[in-house]
């Protein structure tokens, strides 16, 4: 019985100093586990705002690109009126083309007569007096 009682206080003793040596490092995690619930605790309010202006910035993209459509809907018939004016000016280009590939291939070493300017000349001489006579 006698040994019962060393081998128990021995124990006792042990955990004696077991406990002293681990108060201090028990302490500091004490006061991780405060400066964590402190971290926690601001938590909700940090996500709020951030989920906050996460939101206005979603909804400043979206003003943004709805006014961007509407600016290319506006100017959508301006883009079709130049690429109608950018066809029309390619086929007139290629008629007058064909015309004087079409002239050449009929005149004999690339002369023209005088005879084929007749047409041209009166059309000069009208718009010359035209613009004489409003003067």
């Amino acid at each position: 019985m006698l040994w019962v009682g060393i081998g128990l206080s021995i124990i006792g003793v042990a955990l004696l100093i077991i406990s002293i040596v681990l108060i201090k490092p028990l302490l500091k995690l004490s006061g991780v586990f405060g400066s964590l619930q402190k971290t926690t605790d601001e938590l909700p309010t940090t996500v709020n705002t951030l989920t906050s202006q996460t939101t206005e910035a979603i909804g400043t993209g979206v003003e943004t690109l709805n006014q961007v459509n509407v600016q290319i809907k506006e100017l959508s018939p301006v883009f079709r009126i130049v690429g109608d004016i950018g066809r029309a000016t390619n086929k007139l280009s290629s008629s007058v083309v064909h015309q004087v590939e079409e002239r050449d291939e009929t005149q004999p070493n690339g002369k023209l007569a005088a005879k084929d300017f007749k047409g041209f000349y009166g059309l000069i001489a009208l718009v010359y007096l035209l613009f004489k006579s409003k003067k």
